[in-house]
């Protein structure tokens, strides 16, 4: 099963407070912070809602 690498290479000052909850939610807190998730349709939803914040990519394992 694949994993998706997220990072948060924006900011979120001045974004809506949906946004922010989806950043939040997905585990990312500060500036630059990386987390790993499993590839599935909830993560892919949420990091297309907020996908001009974050970097994703594909890693093994």
């Amino acid at each position: 099963m694949a994993k998706l690498q997220i990072t948060l290479v924006r900011s979120l000052i001045g974004r809506p407070e949906t946004q922010r909850t989806t950043v939040k939610t997905l585990g990312l807190r500060k500036l630059n912070s990386t987390v790993v998730h499993n590839d599935n349709p909830a993560i892919r939803g949420m990091i297309n809602k907020v996908s001009h914040l974050v970097s994703v990519t594909e890693i093994e394992g």
